[in-house]
C-alpha cells in the first residue's frame, strides 16, 4: 500500500544513508523499522515479565509477613521499661 508520510529532515537524511548503507530500498527500511517497533510493543515493558516470572515466590512472601507481623506484635517485657 502506499501512503504519504511526513518525518523530520534530519531522520529521512538518516534514514537515507543507512538504507544506502545497507543496500536496500528506504520503503524496505521503513517497513522493517515499523515491523520492529509493532513488534517490541508486546514487550515495551520487559520488566513486567520479570515481574511474572516472579509469582511463584508470592507464598514465600505471604510467609515472609507473616513472620514479621507476628514478631512485631510480641512486646519483649525489657522493651516496657
Amino acid at each position: 500500500m502506499k501512503t504519504t508520510l511526513e518525518i523530520p529532515d534530519a531522520l529521512f537524511r538518516q534514514a537515507k544513508t543507512v538504507s544506502a548503507e545497507r543496500g536496500i530500498p528506504l520503503r524496505a527500511l521503513v517497513s522493517e523499522a515499523l515491523a520492529d517497533k509493532l513488534r517490541g510493543r508486546k514487550n515495551s515493558k520487559p520488566w513486567l515479565k520479570m515481574v511474572g516470572e516472579l509469582r511463584d515466590l508470592r507464598q514465600e512472601t505471604a510467609k515472609i509477613d507473616r513472620i514479621i507481623e507476628e514478631e512485631f506484635e510480641q512486646v519483649e517485657p525489657e522493651d516496657w521499661q
